[in-house]
């Protein structure tokens, strides 16, 4: 073996550790900025309500990390509309199994999460914040519709029942209020429709 045998590997290993170096720069996102998740992996992370609880949860916890067996509960707690102590072995560990081998894993892949396996922790992870804009923002507590629905239903009915019952002065006002509330109900629907849009 000569010397001009060992050259051209040599320089193939420098010129490859220049373009790596040249390259790596561009590629790879900087420490402080985390990546942009794609709208696919967004969308495949919330569609699943199990993760959506997770996502809640953790985001409750300010900072703090969160024990999975405690997280587990809650889930299980809130999918079986159960309080913690109600809750069965079967139930919990279920949601655990379940958390522990699928949906930790993929939220930890994408970066909404860090979870530590070995400890069995959970905390938000970087890209936790892309999904807030995604999440329910709570419009439905601003605006509790049922309640305006059922409100003008009961209002109607009982000013119905007066007008069976005879008690108006005049023979026109039962029409009138049936229509005042059927106008009241459409006025209502069209507003709840438009919060929905926004």
């Amino acid at each position: 073996m000569t010397a001009s045998d060992l050259s051209p590997p040599e320089a193939e290993t420098a010129e490859t550790s220049e373009e790596s170096e040249s390259k790596s720069p561009d590629t790879q996102a900087s420490p402080e900025e985390p990546e942009l998740l794609p709208l696919d992996i967004i969308f495949e992370i919330l569609k699943n309500r199990r993760r959506r609880l997770v996502l809640n949860h953790v985001k409750q916890q300010e900072d703090q990390s969160v024990d999975l067996g405690s997280l587990a509960e809650h889930v299980a707690a809130l999918e079986n509309d159960k309080s913690v102590a109600a809750l069965t072995s079967g139930e919990r560990k279920r949601v655990y199994v379940g958390l522990y081998q699928c949906h930790l894993p993929k939220m930890d892949d994408a970066g909404i999460v860090d979870f530590d396996r070995n400890r069995g922790t959970i905390e938000l992870g970087p890209n936790a914040d892309q999904l807030e804009e995604y999440l329910d923002t709570g419009t439905d507590q601003e605006h509790p519709w049922p309640q305006y629905y059922l409100s003008i239903t009961l209002i109607g009915a009982g000013l119905f029942l007066i007008g069976q019952a005879g008690l108006y002065p005049i023979g026109w006002l039962q029409p009138a209020v049936v229509l005042l509330m059927i106008v009241a109900l459409s006025a209502c629907a069209v507003a709840h429709a438009r919060t929905l849009q926004e």
